[in-house]
């Protein structure tokens, strides 16, 4: 329990952070890279189930953050981002670790989007190590040291 606890709090602790920056986060880059972000956490074991969609349009939906952007154009960016995962898994993440590089120059929408990958894996309790290896390679992407997040 004291690990499902630390992962909640964790996750809230990032959310918290994520709607103190919400009016720095408006810019397409940042759109773009958190949609890519959750799907490529979304797909972190090569597959993606309904319940994972789900919590995405949940995301979409609820997260204070993301509701700069309207909610059916990030879910649309969400699902082709999931095309390329699922059509081709090695070059779709090639792909859209592209589109979550165009945000490294900005550190502040950087660590937005990393967070918002860390979210997205402790959304179901339990951030597993396919997950947690995914947002590392976004960290290292963005050029975050992994030990920022404890990854």
């Amino acid at each position: 329990m004291a690990i499902w606890n630390r992962l909640r709090e964790s996750a809230q602790t990032m959310q918290t952070q994520l709607e103190a920056k919400k009016n720095d986060l408006k810019s397409g880059s940042f759109r773009d890279a958190s949609m890519a972000m959750c799907a490529l956490v979304a797909a972190a074991d090569g597959s993606i189930d309904p319940a994972e969609r789900q919590r995405v349009a949940s995301l979409i939906a609820t997260n204070e953050v993301l509701q700069n952007f309207p909610a059916d154009d990030l879910q649309r960016r969400f699902n082709d981002y999931v095309a390329k995962l699922t059509a081709d898994f090695a070059f779709g993440k090639v792909s859209v670790l592209q589109v979550i590089g165009k945000v490294e120059k900005k550190p502040i929408e950087a660590r937005a989007v990393i967070q918002i990958g860390i979210v997205i894996g402790g959304a179901d309790g339990d951030f597993d190590p396919n997950e947690k290896a995914i947002v590392r390679e976004a960290c290292l992407t963005v050029d975050i040291p992994p030990s920022d997040f404890d990854l």
